[in-house]
């Protein structure tokens, strides 16, 4: 019998029956003496705070034990924060008594935890394969840089990793030798690959795959964000600090000179500075229209009448989206960036081939 198992059976004797001798709790419980004058003991080392008696009923260890693993699985797992930080954070909830709260004791335990959570995966996942439960997936491939370089393949639709390797490099010829061997081990096809435009992943879902290979439209929006955000909300600060120095000169000159041709001069400078600043705030209220345009677009039917859209409808509507983007930068003399447009431009038919897609699947079901 567990240590927990022999407190339990005491605490229970005694919210059962009241508090009694050492002799009697030994003769109820079915435990010797000596095993009943430890567990009160520690019992009583144990009550520290006016909650620490929660802890030791069923009820209370069994939420104790979900606070401990669902703290380790969401911040330490998932959120990588560190097994000292949560250290503390148990022992400033006063735990330290009820569990191994040491940096070396969570590590052991989180350890523990990642084992088992891998076995369930793998029993849950053969469950699957044998009920003949698993569909086509849509899949999303990238490499991140941990420690190492990591392969990730996931299901869009359940959020489920399929695959995450370590590798050496991110060839196509590494892509694909994971990335079959483990759509053969869940005997599963790929619907279509989303990714960003590396040459490997394109590859593998149009020539290892034989799938779509759909461009991620993250990275279209962060393409052109990235290429004129800072530009854009760059002059409407300089217009915003040159307003808020015409205003200090113009209440400078009203003080001194009031009435005088000097600040008649100061008072046209702040409103010329008050129609700049409105003119980048309006390229700026535009700028974001049209990148959450290109997000509104991308969908089976028309938001604004309810229509079904084909992806040659979809293509020609972002197209004009670019085009008018591209001439909002150009009215107001921001700089040209050609490479970023012309790498957006060539993303557009692949993104909208995705509307022509769903709707056969649909038809299809």
């Amino acid at each position: 019998m567990t240590l927990w198992a022999k407190s339990v059976r005491i605490f229970n004797s005694i919210r059962e029956h009241g508090k009694s001798s050492i002799r009697r709790l030994a003769e109820r419980t079915g435990l010797s003496k000596s095993s009943v004058h430890r567990q009160l003991q520690a019992a009583g080392h144990r009550d520290r705070y006016p909650e620490s008696g929660l802890w030791e009923t069923p009820e209370g260890r069994d939420w104790l034990i979900r606070l401990v693993v669902a703290t380790l699985f969401i911040f330490g797992l998932k959120r990588g924060v560190g097994i000292d930080t949560i250290s503390e954070f148990f022992g400033r909830l006063h735990l330290e008594a009820h569990l191994g709260c040491s940096p070396g004791a969570l590590r052991r335990l989180t350890q523990r935890l990642e084992r088992t959570i891998m076995e369930t995966s793998r029993a849950w996942e053969q469950e699957g394969i044998e009920h003949g439960e698993l569909r086509p997936i849509i899949g999303a491939v990238d490499e991140t840089f941990l420690q190492r370089l990591m392969l990730v393949f996931m299901d869009l639709a359940s959020g489920y990793l399929v695959l995450e390797e370590v590798a050496v490099d991110r060839t196509y010829d590494t892509w694909s030798g994971f990335v079959r061997a483990r759509l053969k081990t869940l005997g599963a096809e790929v619907s279509y690959l989303v990714s960003d435009r590396a040459k490997a992943l394109i590859k593998l879902a149009q020539t290892g795959l034989d799938c779509l290979s759909i461009p991620d439209v993250f990275h279209l929006s962060h393409d052109l964000a990235k290429g004129y955000s800072l530009a854009i909300f760059s002059r409407l600060r300089q217009a915003q600090q040159a307003l808020t120095q015409a205003r200090e000169r113009l209440a400078t000159a009203q003080t001194s000179h009031p009435g005088s041709v000097q600040t008649q001069l100061a008072q046209d400078m702040v409103e010329n500075r008050e129609a700049e600043v409105k003119r980048w705030q309006d390229v700026r209220s535009a700028y974001r229209t049209h990148l959450t345009n290109l997000s509104l677009i991308l969908h089976p039917w028309n938001l604004l009448d309810s229509v079904r859209q084909t992806a040659a409808e979809v293509e020609h509507r972002l197209r004009s989206e670019v085009i008018a983007l591209e001439t909002l930068i150009a009215t107001h003399g921001l700089p040209a960036k050609d490479d970023t447009l012309t790498k957006v431009r060539k993303q557009l038919a692949g993104v909208s081939a995705l509307i022509d897609f769903w709707w056969q699947r649909v038809e299809r079901d």
